[in-house]
């Protein structure tokens, strides 16, 4: 049987069972649509929070940016994971608790204001269409590839998928969906990660394969090696200002907290010691895939290498003229991805060879070996908007062609492409449900029609989450920017916008509306100008920023702490100024803070 016969039949097989869990968890009321009737098992919600945690970005291209990244890649894995014990001690419990539907309830009750509650639906939405849009785009990718579709079809086929099970089943369709999601798609990364592993260490735990040894060097002497003697930066070596690794960190961890579709995971599980557990659970299942990216990304990196450079494993030459592939014998898999324009090579030398390279290094050494070897510059890359050869990788790729250029069998292939549907689907269903109840909950039923029915608003929610995968595909089909990057962006803006009023609204009994919404406005709008303003040469296809003007040193991905610590400041300073906080808030808030049991599970 053939690849793509074969990645259709598993593909397919992964659908019919979502689609099937979707009839079968379809909701009846608005509590299952919006929260799954509450009664979920703190085992079952840690798994499903585990595969809504684990988006395209997590699953596609965090290996990737470690592949490309090296050191530097660490703060993606250092923030996300923990945000989440950040998540699971600071703000799970008591949001909880408190016991509504959405995170902006939480916030119009506990600030006493509809005015609150609209802002953070703005940021919510804000927040949830960016990060959408790096789920979309993962789609798109792995259809295009796998599937040998096109982008847009690819989008397409997926958006259907997420329309007929989010509309359908709301959070409780979405729940046990992405049980099955998070089962799919662990075992399609561990699976050729220990392939790989065992390949190139002989280890069978990945984990220890990447401290392990290839041949008599430690495998990470060997890859830096590798890459310093091709002219690119040691693999090992940190690529990011103290400032920006700092910054990057800390809004990642806050962003994490902050992120509604991960918050609202907490309110469908019966009682609050549920979803302490709930969030202890999820932290193991995150943990066998974060802890396996690392060993991926440099496996990854190490396999390209080798692939367009035979004298990496043989130890030889690298500047040989026999050293570097025949481009009409490339692999396949490069052919293959050559068709998505995710994977490109250009012959600049006329050799009929693919030079892969760093022809922008500062190593003369490394440069006048290439000039003396005939080379004319690097000739691996993708292709980029205009059509012509960008001579750059595409991090994305570097997870999904990796069984591909370890020479796996077929079945792993269609293995992982499943598994990167399923992380990209599940995510962007935790996605769009909380923006169709931040629409049809919060702003309709909460503001603008309050004696709306019960059968009304679910047929609102319904409408919203349709509409939302509409937008969702569009931002698919254009993304500003590659998978993790929009991500990263999104975390930026809920660290700097719901995470400081969310934190304030727990642990401050004075903190009131006007503090609190000023201080949202400010953080979204600062964080939200300061990543346009730098990025404008991918977002409006502008002139780029040079980076050396970023303010003090840290980077678009980073700027949301300064964001959070102007929302935390202005939100005090308004709040000195603006009338007291009601004595009854205040005690709603010291209600919150101790957190009592509530009820025993709903069977489903």
């Amino acid at each position: 049987m053939d690849l793509k016969t074969l990645t259709y039949i598993v593909v397919g097989l992964s659908f019919a069972l979502y689609i099937g869990i979707a009839i079968w968890a379809r909701a009846g009321t608005t509590k299952e649509f919006y929260i799954a009737g509450g009664g979920v098992h703190p085992i079952v919600n840690g798994m499903a929070t585990g595969a809504d945690w684990m988006s395209a970005a997590s699953f596609i291209s965090m290996a990737g940016l470690i592949a490309f990244l090296g050191y530097g890649g660490s703060v993606y894995l250092m923030g996300w994971t923990g945000g989440y014990v950040l998540l699971a001690v600071l703000l799970a419990p008591y949001l909880r608790k408190f016991g509504k539907f959405t995170v902006p309830e939480f916030i119009g009750d506990r600030y006493y204001s509809q005015t609150a509650r609209i802002v953070a639906v703005i940021c919510l939405i804000f927040i949830s269409f960016t990060y959408v849009a790096g789920q979309m785009r993962g789609v798109g990718i792995v259809f295009s590839r796998f599937l040998e579709v096109d982008i847009t079809t690819g989008l397409l086929v997926g958006m259907g998928l997420v329309f007929f099970y989010a509309v359908l089943g709301g959070m409780k369709g979405i729940t046990y969906t992405q049980v099955a999601q998070y089962v799919v798609l662990i075992f399609a990364y561990t699976i050729p990660a220990v392939f790989i592993s065992l390949q190139i260490s002989g280890n069978v735990f990945p984990q220890l394969g990447l401290g392990g040894h290839t041949g008599e060097m430690y495998f990470l002497d060997k890859l830096n090696q590798t890459v310093t003697d091709l002219g690119f930066a040691a693999y090992t070596a940190g690529n990011k200002t103290m400032i920006d690794v700092f910054c990057i960190t800390l809004a990642l961890m806050a962003g994490t907290a902050g992120l509604p579709h991960v918050i609202v995971r907490f309110f469908t599980v019966p009682k609050v010691h549920d979803a302490r557990l709930s969030a202890g659970w999820a932290l193991v299942f995150i943990a066998i895939l974060y802890t396996t990216a690392p060993a991926v990304g440099a496996m990854a990196r190490y396999n390209l290498h080798a692939t367009v450079n035979t004298a990496v494993a043989s130890g030889g030459d690298m500047f040989a003229p026999d050293a570097s592939i025949e481009g009409e014998t490339r692999p396949e898999w490069m052919k293959r991805w050559e068709k998505t324009g995710l994977v490109m090579w250009e012959d600049k030398n006329s050799d009929g060879r693919i030079q892969y390279y760093n022809d922008q290094s500062k190593d003369e050494t490394v440069l006048a070996k290439a000039e003396a070897a005939g080379w004319a510059g690097n000739e691996l890359g993708s292709k980029g908007k205009d059509g012509k050869f960008e001579g750059k990788v595409d991090n994305d790729i570097m997870v999904l062609a990796n069984p591909e250029i370890a020479g796996l069998p077929d079945w792993v292939i269609a293995l992982i492409a499943a598994g990167g549907i399923a992380a990209a689907l599940s995510t962007a269903a935790g996605l769009l449900l909380v923006i169709s109840s931040a629409i049809s909950h919060d702003l309709l039923k909460g503001v603008f029609a309050r004696n709306i029915s019960e059968k009304g608003e679910l047929a609102a929610g319904r409408i919203a989450a349709a509409v939302a995968v509409l937008i969702a595909g569009y931002l698919g089909y254009n993304p500003p920017g590659f998978v993790a990057q929009v991500v990263a962006f999104a975390f930026g803006l809920a660290c700097a916008s719901l995470f400081p009023t969310i934190v304030m609204g727990i642990f401050s009994k004075t903190m009131n509306r006007a503090g609190a919404i000023v201080g949202m406005l400010t953080g979204l709008s600062f964080t939200l100008a300061y990543i346009v303003y730098f990025k404008r040469d991918v977002l409006l296809g502008m002139s780029k920023v040079p980076d050396s003007e970023w303010l003090f040193g840290i980077s678009p991905e980073g700027i949301g702490v300064v964001g959070m610590i102007l929302n935390f400041a202005v939100a005090y300073l308004v709040m000195k100024l603006t009338p007291k906080c009601p004595d009854h808030i205040q005690h709603l808030v010291e209600g919150i803070r101790y957190p009592r049991g509530a009820g025993t599970a709903q069977a489903h």
